[in-house]
């Protein structure tokens, strides 16, 4: 009984790219192009569409990047399987898109067999990761954790309220943000607020 092809999803900002992929996946049997995204709101909105078994996403993209395409397509379509597919080998957006859910991650200087091997390896259910990202992955810096509420406090930290102007502020008791300012310096590995202002910014736990 023949199997029914790989339905592939193409989402990149350059058109070249998109015509190589199409190119590639034109010569093996048992996949099969059925729609291309140029931004990451066509991609979200393809996706929950044809319902595709592989999408092949760039991070980079206008309009939405493929971290947060990545997250809105897997919240509205669980099931889909997303390959990465990006200059930036180091960058922690690689990182971000694997631990959103996607299953796979190659740079795209990777050979065309690759890009074939990890389509396959995704459909049967399998992770690829080039051994490039990998590395880049292993490398990557542990960004810390902070709960909803030590974000707010550590904002206003970085706009530099009092203990008790920040507990007015949150309707919160002041030894309460005492608690959470030592928490969050534990965290950051930071000794003071200037310090733990600096690594949040740094580190862009802060959209300021």
């Amino acid at each position: 009984m023949k199997k029914n092809p790989i339905r592939i999803l193409i989402a990149d900002d350059h058109k070249i790219v998109r015509m190589g992929l199409a190119a590639l996946l034109s010569t093996e049997t048992d996949l099969r192009l059925v729609g291309e995204a140029e931004d990451g709101l066509q991609v979200i909105r393809q996706a929950i569409e044809l319902s595709p078994d592989v999408i092949i996403m760039d991070l980079m993209m206008p309009k939405k990047d493929g971290v947060e395409a990545t997250r809105e397509i897997l919240s509205a379509v669980p099931g889909a399987k997303i390959l990465i597919l990006t200059s930036y080998g180091t960058s922690n957006a690689v990182g971000q898109a694997l631990e959103a859910g996607a299953s796979g991650a190659l740079i795209k200087t990777a050979d065309d067999a690759q890009i074939v091997t990890a389509i396959r390896k995704l459909l049967a259910g399998e992770t690829y990761v080039s051994p490039e990202i990998k590395r880049s992955i292993s490398d990557r810096p542990v960004i810390p954790t902070l709960s909803p509420r030590q974000t707010e406090v550590l904002k206003q930290l970085t706009l530099g309220h009092t203990n008790k102007e920040i507990a007015n502020l949150l309707g919160i008791r002041t030894d309460g943000v005492e608690d959470h300012i030592k928490i969050i310096f534990e965290k950051l590995g930071a000794t003071n607020r200037a310090e733990a202002v600096a690594i949040a910014l740094r580190k862009h736990l802060l959209k300021i």
